[in-house]
């Protein structure tokens, strides 16, 4: 009697689900941690988010309240307070009471509990080219950022205007971060970002440059208040002492977005080099 052949049993194979919109599964996608100086409220921020929003996970620790011209401040007198807040959506965000460079230290401590993969702060309103990176909490934050071997870039926008268009900072901003993202980055990067105010169609594309010689020509206005004490209000007119074509402040007035790579290491190593000699 013949012997019957086995019948093989097909399995047909579990299609896969389509990825909805992102590269990579959830877990695999990149954390950026943004922060800001001028608040959580602050348009700035909400642009920044939305221009990267689809590029990572997001988390998002800003001051409660404006913190400008804050420098590398941190709180050391006083209690700091995180609340988490419903401002972006379903992103998740947190505000604090304390300057941009507390956001930055208690993000990593206390949300993320690990380094995220990259930090932006900003969209700053009004300018942190020049010397004005000095005074910025808007780049102090990335800096701290940096010091924590987290690559940064800080964002501003040369428009103080609560109405200000963000339409081409926001374009240039996710073109910027993009490129962070794909490209290798050696995890003390800084980048001190500054857009003119101009739309989309009007900017000619991104600048790499120096950062300019600079500064304010300051003066203190005295006045008097009600009960005839006197007090300062300080006051100042930028001016630029760098005619060089390849400086941050040249880059903006010519419609370009300026890209300077800052450093913590504040070694002036020419004059190490001619101490070490002029000393022995």
């Amino acid at each position: 009697m013949a012997k019957k052949k086995p019948v093989r049993k097909t399995v047909k194979a579990t299609p896969k689900k389509k990825n909805s919109g992102n590269t990579k599964p959830a877990e695999e996608r990149p954390v950026i941690l943004i922060t800001n100086d001028d608040g959580i409220m602050a348009p700035g921020i909400m642009n920044l988010v939305e221009a990267v929003k689809d590029l990572g996970k997001i988390i998002v620790v800003a001051p409660d309240k404006p913190q400008s011209g804050m420098g590398h401040a941190i709180t050391i007198g006083h209690p700091l307070r995180l609340q988490k807040v419903n401002v972006f959506g379903d992103i998740e965000a947190y505000s604090c009471t304390g300057t941009p460079v507390d956001c930055v230290k208690l993000a990593v401590d206390k949300i993320l509990h690990r380094k995220p993969d990259l930090c932006l702060s900003g969209i700053n309103h009004g300018a942190n080219h020049s010397i004005n990176v000095i005074y910025s909490g808007t780049m102090s934050a990335a800096v701290e950022a940096a010091i924590e071997s987290i690559p940064s870039a800080g964002f501003s926008l040369l428009d103080y205007s609560i109405e200000a268009d963000f339409s081409g900072a926001r374009k240039y901003a996710r073109i910027i971060v993009k490129k962070m993202l794909e490209t290798p980055q050696d995890k003390h990067t800084v980048l001190n970002v500054n857009f003119p105010p101009l739309p989309p169609d009007h900017l000619k594309g991104i600048m790499v440059c120096r950062q300019a010689y600079a500064k304010y020509e300051e003066d203190f206005m005295e006045r008097l208040d009600p009960h005839g004490r006197k007090y300062y209000w300080l006051t100042g007119e930028f001016v630029n002492f760098d005619k060089g074509k390849d400086t941050d402040v040249w880059a903006l007035a010519n419609g370009y977005v300026s890209v300077v790579p800052v450093q913590f290491d504040l070694t002036h190593y020419d004059l190490k080099a001619k101490l070490e000699k002029l000393w022995k």
